[in-house]
């Protein structure tokens, strides 16, 4: 993410939720900045026996609500605006959510795929060694997120334990399952977007039967929708990654797509059924649910009006910009807003450090009757919001989630208090 004013722009949308509730000029102050982003060079050593430095960073957006909670990337284009809008976007959704968390998150500057695993694992390390007077089981915990995956979490939390001269499971969530992952927390982000189409079918005048799905971004929570959209006899039309993208009217091949993914190849190397398309082509497909899974800004003001999806369900973070925004209410295109739609992954790493911190670990049923009930109970609200205030579920999204941080930070006193 190379725009610099990327954060301004996230900050509109919470400009926008506030005309519509009545709150204190504190609550926007203080929600304007990040509480601390702190910035280093992680020096490693290569296999080659030189050393190389990565840029990283880790942001601490705000803990009003709770220690604050957020994953970490590790991505060639990280920029600090994009840690701090990421971060920002956290705060909300934990408030959406109903979490006690703030917002946090981390990246590095990197391309994982030029690393051996060797150098990897001294790059994890590494970004633990520097930070480890931010991070903490009671402070800032990290998760996975683009490029980083649960052994990438364990290496993190064990240096962390390392340092600390004594086990700290909770310091990160997404680890393995052996090390105190939770189960569910694999395809969490993709499930919860799932449970929410599912409650809100009807009122979104999706099908029951025969819905069709286009997969942008074939990664970890692509490949999961997927598989769970197939679960209930969805046909997969379309689907890309970074090389392009592949189109079937009747359906994918949807297996031959995962095994190509899992040998590392892409989905064009794929007996897949279809026809190779562009990217752009993929975003225009006639389809009832378009599900945006890669990066930001995917869906933009040169490329929105050619939407024809019913429903945008937005498994990547800021996946529209503002003005695609405009656009697509205009067409009368429905976005699942990120800020809820993808939270099922930040809701079961809530679950897998509550369990941490228990010592007492859930099945994976009681694990996904939990998930579902926050998803289903969070969703009916904003989708409530929306109706009664005649604003889209986005904008209804933020109204919720800045109602909850309002209260909050209105229980410390505001001006008014203070000067009465």
């Amino acid at each position: 993410m190379s725009n610099p004013d990327i954060l301004q722009a996230a900050l509109t949308r919470l400009d926008d939720a506030a005309r519509h509730v009545q709150i204190d000029s504190d609550v926007l102050e203080k929600l304007k900045y990040p509480r601390e982003t702190m910035k280093v060079r992680l020096l490693i050593r290569m296999d080659d026996g030189s050393r190389k430095s990565f840029l990283a960073w880790r942001c601490r957006y705000d803990d009003t609500r709770g220690p604050t909670k957020g994953g970490i990337r590790f991505h060639p284009e990280s920029t600090a605006e994009e840690v701090e809008t990421l971060a920002f976007w956290m705060t909300v959704k934990c408030a959406v959510t109903n979490l006690p968390y703030g917002g946090g998150k981390g990246a590095v500057r990197v391309d994982p795929k030029s690393l051996s695993k060797a150098e990897l694992e001294r790059l994890s390390r590494a970004y633990v060694q520097a930070f480890a007077s931010i991070i903490g089981p009671d402070r800032d915990i990290p998760a996975p997120d683009v490029y980083t995956n649960a052994m990438i979490m364990g290496w993190m939390s064990d240096e962390y334990s390392t340092i600390r001269g004594e086990p700290h499971p909770g310091v990160i969530t997404g680890k393995p399952i052996a090390l105190g992952g939770s189960l569910g927390r694999d395809d969490a982000t993709a499930r919860g977007g799932f449970y929410l189409v599912g409650h809100l079918t009807e009122r979104l005048g999706l099908p029951t039967e025969g819905l069709r799905v286009v997969v942008q971004g074939f990664g970890n929570a692509g490949q999961h929708a997927a598989r769970l959209f197939r679960s209930i006899g969805a046909k997969i039309i379309g689907v890309s990654d970074s090389r392009g993208a592949v189109y079937a009217s009747g359906g994918l091949d949807l297996d031959a797509l995962l095994a190509a993914k899992n040998q590392g190849r892409s989905v064009l190397d794929a007996e897949h059924g279809g026809k190779a398309i562009s990217a752009d082509e993929l975003i225009g497909l006639e389809t009832d649910v378009l599900v945006p899974s890669a990066m930001e800004d995917m869906i933009h003001e040169g490329n929105a009006n050619t939407v024809k999806a019913r429903v945008v369900l937005e498994l990547a973070n800021g996946p529209i910009t503002p003005a695609a925004d405009e656009i697509l209410a205009k067409k009368g295109v429905i976005v699942l807003p990120d800020i809820l739609a993808n939270a099922g992954g930040v809701t079961v790493s809530y679950f897998e450090w509550v369990q941490n911190r228990q010592g007492y670990y859930w099945t994976l049923d009681e694990v996904h009757t939990r998930l579902k009930t926050i998803i289903e109970r969070e969703g009916d609200v904003v989708w409530n919001i929306a109706r009664d205030k005649d604003v889209t579920l986005r904008t209804a999204a933020y109204i919720h989630a800045l109602n909850r941080l309002a209260t909050a930070i209105e229980a410390h006193g505001t001006q008014q208090f203070f000067t009465s």
